[in-house]
């Protein structure tokens, strides 16, 4: 198994999928010809804490500390057998191993249960119809909750299920406390995760161990794994790159930090690992490092070699995911609403459609960074290939693509290309609610196997849109939303509230906005988050623009993003979070549309301004588009059987066409001129969407008036050929 270089997620990101940092990473190497392992520690730690024989180590430690139990940790170690004889099979099921044990679960007497069972009542409301399967994936999360809640209680305060000691790595602009607490005792989760990477370290004897640290939950424990491997493994050199130093490190001056780290990378990771290997090896000096930090002299150094490129997305490689326990990820349903659950239950392989963000203009995002800045899609036939690899690879037919913002076109694109060459997948990915998104596109991407898309909502007012520089209306997310879900789509928005000079009026009526598109079944599931702002956004770097003040600068030796500031005109945001959320999860369930909004608030509220009918008028409202002569017109559908019949009316005969057109879910038929039917059937198989040529618009018009039709319009855009979009005719 031995590698040269060693690939690691440090503890905790997902239990249901693994971060495809290092699957990346992998696919490069190879294409490079480099040997390489990779290992997600947070679910080998996980499966190895929650089992019989780490539960049963886990009730012997908490028997050993000395301390006063909670009423609820008591509980829970008074029924000890009862977790210990579960655990097992309860890891079992939610790994897909098991599906008959929902029976027991679901009856409610062969899990015990502490505090996270308390709103029982709430969950068989929430339920509604909902499967037995997700019934018991939620009461079995639920139990490992519970347990979660022990471990924190009583060994180890830093733990949880995503994040391990999260709260050091949140803006921590000075490394002292992460630095003292690296020099205390191992705690018990520590000692799990260092066993396990012993075994690890022993296996693949790498000449480079490479850390991904994609969150602060992520950052205790990728300091632990590298003091460890300082400590048993000193000529191993060990480098930390990832979604966290990206952001957060890069204006790292503390000198302390590289007692643990060799070395630090910032962004794409291809070029600068590559090049840290060749460094490794004696073929490259320490001044031609790509972005990288390393300790020269006892300071701090950046280094940026300017004649070493980036490649290009078409040559890093297909992400590999072997190495990684595929088979042996949880799932889990965490909150009780479809769309939501995506996140962490079920397995999705994990990819992009382009590098960096197509807009590129959002004033609270960090479009300064080169890897939202710079953006470069990936041709959809390359595409396709990698998502056949990665299917092959490892078994699941779930994709997740998790870009920035996935381009209509490129999306358009890949799904054609998904339906011709008949791949079967299910997929999702991150969007913005353009009007790009037409009832035909969104029909498109259905049948290509998408089955949810994320969106930043944002704010739900116009004037801070502009301000946010987002590019939509209200008015046009509503549309969007009712396109996707009348394909079948579910749609998730990321909601914010506290941009700068938000009032409570608008915070309100933001909400009012939220609440109507829940009600008109256009929006499935959603998240609130406070706004914050950062050091390399728009905002954190132009503040008075916005009508704010920095209360901080970023001045830290270590993590530098989060700025702290004061909105002189805006509201007191903090006292709205509670409601909000409250709200919405019950809009998310289907309730409550019709309690005032002062129900959800402690404090008192502006009456929102907002028609009660805003959203469902707008909905209402006929939608009309000229379609452009270039628009690309595809079938979807299969060949139609055709008759000629003969119509009477008032004594008068003539021949007419009727074409058949079966369906997966029905039949149509639909009755036209003989010419005009012989002419529609031909065309429709030149349409087809097997054909490599797609046509346009102004093509199928020309071949209409070649075969001596007339007026083109009215047959095309009216009764009965207009309907059949149902079927599969669809202008892109």
């Amino acid at each position: 198994m031995s590698a040269s270089v060693f690939l690691i997620t440090p503890p905790f990101t997902q239990l249901n999928t693994p971060y495809p940092a290092t699957a990346y990473l992998k696919g490069f190497l190879n294409t490079r010809h480099i040997s390489s392992f990779q290992s997600d520690l947070g679910i080998e730690v996980t499966l190895a804490l929650f089992s019989r024989q780490g539960l049963s180590a886990l009730f012997a430690e908490v028997a050993s500390v000395d301390l006063g139990l909670s009423e609820n940790a008591a509980r829970m170690v008074a029924l000890k057998e009862d977790y210990i004889s579960t655990i097992d099979a309860v890891i079992t099921f939610l790994q897909g191993g098991d599906p008959t044990l929902a029976h027991l679960i679901s009856k409610r007497n062969f899990l015990p249960e502490a505090s996270r069972f308390a709103q029982i009542d709430d969950l068989v409301w929430a339920f509604g119809s909902m499967g037995l399967q997700d019934q018991a994936k939620h009461l079995a999360t639920m139990y490992l909750e519970d347990l979660a809640d022990l471990i924190t209680e009583c060994v180890d305060p830093h733990f949880g299920f995503s994040r391990y000691a999260e709260r050091m790595g949140r803006s921590a602009n000075s490394f002292d406390e992460l630095y003292d607490a690296l020099h205390r005792d191992y705690s018990y989760i520590d000692k799990m995760l260092l066993d396990i990477l012993a075994e690890r370290m022993a296996e693949v004897q790498p000449v480079m161990v490479a850390v991904s640290v994609p969150f602060p939950g992520n950052l205790y424990a990728s300091f632990r794994c590298a003091q460890w491997i300082r400590k048993n493994y000193p000529a191993v050199k060990v480098v930390m790159g990832g979604g966290f130093p990206n952001t957060e490190l890069r204006s790292l001056s503390d000198a302390r930090v590289f007692e643990f780290f060799d070395f630090i990378t910032l962004d794409d990771g291809e070029a600068p690992v590559e090049c840290l290997l060749q460094h490794i090896e004696g073929k490259k000096s320490i001044g031609e490092l790509k972005r990288t930090f390393a300790l020269v002299n006892g300071q701090v150094v950046y280094i940026n070699n300017a004649a070493c490129g980036d490649y290009k997305q078409g040559d890093v490689g297909t992400p590999d995911y072997s190495d990684l326990l595929l088979d042996k990820y949880i799932s889990a349903i965490e909150v009780v609403n479809p769309m939501h659950s995506l996140w962490s239950d079920g397995r999705w392989n994990k990819l992009t459609m382009a590098h960096g963000c197509y807009w590129g203009k959002c004033t609270f995002c960090d479009i300064s960074l080169d890897y939202i800045r710079i953006y470069e899609p990936i041709a959809a036939q390359l595409l396709c290939d990698r998502i056949e690899t990665i299917r092959q690879q490892t078994g699941q037919t779930g994709f997740h693509f998790v870009d920035e913002a996935a381009p209509p076109a490129l999306m358009r694109a890949l799904a054609l290309e998904i339906i011709r060459r008949k791949i079967k997948i299910s997929w999702w990915t991150n969007i913005r609610f353009e009007k790009s998104f037409t009832r035909d596109l969104c029909l498109l991407l259905k049948t290509s196997g998408c089955i949810a898309v994320s969106g930043g909502l944002e704010v739900a007012s116009d004037r801070l849109l502009a301000l946010i520089q987002k590019g939509i209306t209200v008015a046009q997310v509503a549309r969007v939303n009712k396109h996707f879900t009348e394909a079948g789509i579910m749609v998730h928005a990321y909601l914010m509230y506290g941009f700068p000079t938000q009032t409570a009026q608008e915070t309100i009526d933001s909400l009012e906005m939220v609440r109507q598109m829940f009600e008109a079944g256009i929006l499935q599931s959603a998240f609130w988050h406070q706004f914050a702002m950062t050091a390399h956004s728009p905002v954190g770097l132009n503040p008075a623009l916005f009508g704010v003040k920095k209360e901080t600068e970023v001045t830290g030796t270590f993590a530098n993003n989060d700025i702290v500031h004061i909105d002189p005109t805006g509201a007191d945001h903090e006292t709205f979070s509670a409601g909000l959320k409250k709200s919405l999860l019950n809009y998310m369930h289907g309730a409550c549309f019709d309690h005032p909004l002062q129900k959800w608030f402690d404090v008192k509220i502006p009456k929102t301004k907002v028609d009660p009918g805003y959203i469902k008028t707008i909905l209402n409202e006929e939608e009309y588009s000229a379609v452009k002569p270039t628009a690309k017109v595809v079938w979807l559908g299969s060949k139609p059987t055709a008759e000629v019949f003969v119509k009477s009316k008032k004594g008068s005969q003539w021949e007419m066409c009727s074409l058949t057109f079966q369906g997966r879910r029905g039949t149509i038929n639909i009755k036209v001129d003989v010419q005009q039917g012989a002419w529609l059937a031909a065309i429709l198989e030149q349409l087809s969407v097997d054909h490599i040529k797609t046509w346009t618009m102004q093509e199928v018009k020309e071949s209409y008036e070649a075969a001596g039709l007339d007026d083109f319009e009215l047959f095309w855009d009216n009764k009965p050929v207009n309907t059949l979009y149902k079927f599969g005719l669809l202008t892109l």
